[in-house]
């Protein structure tokens, strides 16, 4: 077996590799969604976003007869450490041939490109946080994933297991079909505590959106701040963020509580993007974009979506309010899919995500 060697990314053409090397391993496979080159190379800019202000990264390529054969980011978040006082250091973006060598070889690297930075353990997959994409898929592997959630065929866990990291933490996620509705018992609770509490729910003005937005942020610093691994996004970050997202906001499918004359939660969902952009094979020009504006626009096949967050502020928690903005957003989603003759799905991608830490 030939030599594996480790190369640190420096000039512009290994990122490029980088950032397209999973359309080679991926290739053949009916579920994978290929991101948008586009919106790879500003997301990996470290002029474009600004998470690179917070943070020291490396990427690194695994090369083996002369072709790159594996990829892994090595990235200290500064901000995590300040918070949880630790010194964790994070890998992410983490892809190789099925082959575990190749996984031993990137992991080494960047372990020690941690440890030479003055961290303590090595924590991940990280793309780049936890207000990111985070954790191995190793359940569901029979479905595309959902937008924002990741993906990775079912080796990656098994490596990661006989390397030597250990499982810190469970994410799931859970489905449910619009067209099922809810229990009618369960709407008489809702609207019994709609009235005790005084809440009153709307959609998003986008004629306000950066209010909206920062209205957002407030609430989601507050409520998931006791979460384990939570890091508040800076300003900037959070506006990089809102600013990517805004094109594919629906704002009936994003709900706010109102009480006491201020917003006190939010729950937002998005429809479910990778649905067209598995079609689009990371190309949106030339004609990339067309289709994408046909699907969602005019044809509007997306017949899915995901539930992407949902927070409320300390003084209100535990009031029943994330019950009533769970049914509204149902019932959202349940109107527009009559509308559209469509059966919207909340998605489930059942997902028992680890992070692993060594």
């Amino acid at each position: 077996m030939s030599a594996i060697e480790i190369i640190p990314v420096t000039t512009p053409s290994q990122k490029r590799d980088f950032l397209r090397l999973p359309e080679r391993l991926y290739a053949g496979d009916p579920y994978w969604v290929c991101p948008l080159r586009i919106e790879r190379r500003d997301f990996f800019d470290p002029k474009k976003n600004p998470f690179f202000d917070n943070a020291d990264v490396q990427l690194f390529l695994a090369r083996r007869e002369g072709r790159w054969v594996g990829r892994i980011s090595a990235h200290v978040y500064h901000p995590h450490n300040r918070t949880h006082n630790e010194r964790t250091g994070f890998f992410g973006f983490f892809d190789c041939e099925n082959d575990y060598p190749i996984a031993e070889a990137l992991w080494n690297t960047a372990r020690n490109w941690l440890s030479e930075h003055g961290m303590d353990r090595m924590r991940g997959p990280a793309n780049f946080t936890t207000n990111h994409e985070v954790g191995f898929l190793v359940d569901g592997f029979d479905q595309p994933p959902v937008i924002m959630m990741t993906y990775n065929p079912r080796s990656y866990p098994e490596f990661a297991e006989h390397y030597g990291l250990q499982k810190v933490m469970d994410l799931y996620a859970y489905h449910g079909r619009t067209a099922d509705g809810f229990d009618p018992r369960v709407g008489r609770v809702v609207d019994h505590i709609r009235e005790r509490s005084g809440v009153t729910t709307r959609t998003m003005d986008m004629k306000h959106f950066d209010d909206e937005v920062a209205r957002v942020k407030a609430i989601y610093d507050a409520a998931w701040a006791p979460n384990w691994g939570f890091v508040p996004m800076s300003d900037a970050e959070f506006a990089h963020m809102a600013k990517d997202l805004k094109p594919v906001v629906d704002p009936q499918m994003v709900i706010f509580a109102d009480a006491g004359g201020r917003t006190v939660g939010f729950s937002l969902a998005l429809p479910d993007l990778n649905q067209v952009l598995i079609l689009l094979k990371g190309c949106l020009l030339p004609f990339g974009l067309f289709r994408l504006l046909w699907h969602l626009k005019v044809r509007r096949s997306i017949n899915a979506a995901r539930v992407l967050v949902m927070g409320i502020t300390p003084e209100y928690q535990k009031r029943g309010i994330d019950n009533i903005l769970h049914c509204r957003s149902l019932l959202t989603q349940r109107l527009q899919a009559l509308l559209l003759g469509l059966a919207y799905d909340v998605y489930r991608l059942k997902h028992a995500v680890p992070c692993a830490s060594a």
